[in-house]
């Protein structure tokens, strides 16, 4: 079993376990618990009361953070004609057919998000094997195959995240960097959850948020107390 570091345990001690902290207290110790000398990414961690393994408690879908995540997201897309003008237009970082497929069958993976217009997914499924494990593969429930490029383009590039539940009923989610002002930390994570509160299955019984995790990288877990978040994005 690995052991933590001098600076994680001093970093832990700010930290009571058992304590679900308010929006404002656990941004704040968001910033003062990142322990690595770079601009450290933050993360939610959110156990949902639902059973993944049903359809019909499946929770996906996408949010546009109000001061986007603090990385540059490098955007790829399969389009062709004049859909493929309107997204070099809209700042793809690059944008192809065939070509594109080929390029990735070849090895290339140089990019965080693919984007897809329906009539290019004839091509585009051949890469399904590359693009799936890695979850880069475009999907409508995700919003990544659409006719309406740019809007697409814009969102992911602003800041647009996607969040799914895993095996395990816990969403993983990064929504800033530890160098953010602590408001703008609480304005994304309160955006954040309330489309996971939105997202909330017809058939999900009992309680749907279990706990609520925050995180720098490489930093100790700070509960946060769900209902006040809530409450901050309404």
């Amino acid at each position: 079993m690995g052991t933590h570091g001098k600076k994680y345990i001093e970093a832990a001690k700010l930290v009571e376990r058992d304590r679900a902290y308010g929006p404002d207290e656990a941004a704040a110790l968001l910033r003062q618990t990142s322990v690595v000398a770079f601009d450290a990414s933050v993360e939610a961690h959110i156990r949902l009361g639902v059973d993944p393994r049903h359809a019909d408690q499946m929770v996906r879908g996408t949010v546009v953070l109000p001061h986007g995540t603090g990385k540059r997201v490098r955007a790829i897309v399969f389009a062709q004609g004049e859909k493929a003008q309107e997204a070099l237009r809209a700042g793809a970082d690059e944008v192809g057919g065939e070509d594109l497929v080929k390029k990735i069958e070849a090895g290339w993976l140089e990019f965080d998000v693919a984007l897809a217009t329906p009539d290019t997914m004839g091509m585009v499924g051949r890469l399904g094997k590359i693009l799936g494990r890695r979850g880069l593969m475009p999907n409508p429930k995700s919003g990544t195959i659409t006719f309406d490029i740019e809007r697409a383009i814009r969102e992911v590039k602003a800041g647009r995240v996607e969040f799914k539940v895993d095996k395990g009923g816990i969403i993983h989610v990064p929504f800033g960097k530890a160098s953010f002002e602590e408001q703008q930390l609480v304005e994304n994570l309160a955006t954040l959850v309330d489309a996971i509160n939105r997202a909330r299955p017809s058939a999900t019984k009992g309680q749907y948020f279990k706990s609520l995790t925050v995180a720098a990288t490489m930093g100790p877990g700070i509960r946060v107390d769900v209902p006040a978040l809530l409450a901050r994005a309404a």
